[in-house]
């Protein structure tokens, strides 16, 4: 029996060791941390054998394959040991794949992705295809593959995720953007990471279609490095295009084989240049999966949005509260500031990735009043501000954070939580982050 090793024992891993269960593996869960007691109640449901606190090396090592979660770096210790050993190792993504016959949307890039995955997933369910949601949101892609029958997937991938796929290969392939984000685990290389964001397209053949932002300079300098089959349909908000996504006037015009959606962008719920891509990208994944132009239309103009991404949370005193704490890179940030109306309070800081903000510069001179420092090590954020806001605060935890910020602003302002870095330091998650956010705010 082919012996699998899962490293991690959470939402991936987790799914990864029941699909193998499912599938007659001898499968083992190794976790160097604490389990959540959710997924080890998972796990004991399906009478999966697992450890945490510790990996050891002999069962692991004694694996055919190990299927890695996205957190874990390669750098890792036991990692190593096992690439050493010449062990594949593989992510979810690629074991889920292997397992479905289902057609596979795949969604990445640096900012845009979860509510360009959403906004996909909700048109295609809309048009009534059978079809789940997963990848680095929601439910576990080999959970689903193991416990349902879903003809289509849309799946949002980290690169984390791209870096252990070799032989899966995405129907439609859709890439937001590349810009600098998580090179702590790139070796501070920006190609690096560009290399697993290209990852996206990887196996495509004739037939198949990738959607790309044709605005992002990164992207385009690297397409003439690819020998792509696929059909090409870029988008963008420059320049008119007779295939893709475009913008003439105030519409939204996706073209597609013939296939043509035209959509009044001031319509959509949601504001700013970055939704305006979103709901390009979306559309030309719909319109290439068959969906229907009507019923793409009636999503478009009833979608409000995704939770932790520019959620308006409430008003208090005249001043609009927005947590936008899945905004984890600079990019995310640069569009979030962009789509504000009003002076801005902005709450920034977390775990550093090798963030340069000077792109945020003009931005944050011509609106935002006052900066919070929100983290452990704010040093970074501090000096790059510094005669650039005319008020900065420094602090290292939520609480101390909201009341600097509420003292800071006043009727007429916005409270921006809007971080461009991860959550770690203070926070189990962006979405606990957005929560507590959340939370203080209600309690007001």
């Amino acid at each position: 029996m082919r012996r699998l090793v899962v490293l991690g024992g959470e939402e991936s891993g987790c799914g990864s060791a029941v699909l193998a269960k499912v599938k007659n593996l001898d499968v083992f869960v190794s976790d160097i941390g604490t389990i959540p007691e959710v997924y080890r109640s998972r796990l004991s449901e399906w009478d999966i054998p697992y450890e945490q606190g510790k990996h050891t090396e002999e069962v692991i090592l004694s694996a055919d394959e190990i299927v890695k979660s996205p957190g874990i770096p390669d750098s890792v210790p036991i990692v190593v040991a096992a690439r050493r050993l010449g062990i594949p190792i593989i992510s979810e993504i690629e074991f889920a794949s292997r397992y479905t016959q289902a057609k596979l949307v795949c969604i990445t890039g640096s900012n845009g992705k979860t509510t360009t995955t959403t906004l996909t997933y909700q048109m295609l369910k809309d048009g009534g295809y059978s079809v789940g949601v997963g990848g680095n949101i929601g439910e576990s892609f080999a959970y689903s593959v193991a416990t349902q029958n879903y003809d289509w997937y849309v799946l949002e991938l980290s690169s984390f995720q791209l870096d252990g796929m070799f032989d899966f290969r995405a129907d439609i392939a859709l890439l937001m953007n590349i810009t600098p984000d998580h090179l702590d685990r790139y070796d501070y290389k920006m190609q690096n990471y560009v290399d697993s964001k290209m990852r996206v397209i990887r196996n495509q053949r004739v037939g198949d279609s990738f959607i790309y932002c044709a605005d992002d300079a990164t992207i385009a300098g690297e397409l003439d490095r690819y020998d792509i089959k696929s059909d090409i349909l870029p988008f963008s908000v420059r320049v008119d295009s007779n295939v893709g996504g475009s913008i003439v006037g105030n519409n939204i015009v996706c073209r597609v084989d013939g296939t043509e959606l035209v959509f009044d962008s001031k319509s959509l719920n949601t504001g700013g240049i970055h939704n305006i891509y979103n709901a390009m990208a979306a559309s030309l994944s719909a319109i290439s999966a068959g969906v229907d132009i009507s019923s793409i239309c009636r999503t478009l103009s009833e979608f409000r949005g995704v939770e932790h991404r520019l959620e308006a949370v409430k008003e208090l005193d005249g001043v609009e509260y927005i947590n936008d704490s899945k905004a984890t890179n600079v990019d995310s940030v640069w569009y979030a500031l962009e789509s504000m109306t009003k002076p801005v309070v902005w709450i920034a800081g977390g775990k550093d990735k090798g963030n340069d903000y000077s792109p945020l510069l003009p931005l944050v001179r011509d609106k935002v009043k006052a900066l919070v420092c929100m983290g452990l090590d704010n040093e970074k954020l501090l000096s790059s501000f510094d005669g650039v806001i005319p008020v900065i605060k420094d602090t290292n935890s939520l609480d101390a954070a909201m009341v600097a910020a509420q003292s800071l602003a006043v009727e007429g302002d916005v409270v921006l939580l809007s971080p461009a870095c991860a959550s770690f330091d203070l926070f189990k998650s962006y979405e606990d982050r957005g929560e507590q956010f959340k939370i203080w705010i209600g309690n007001k």
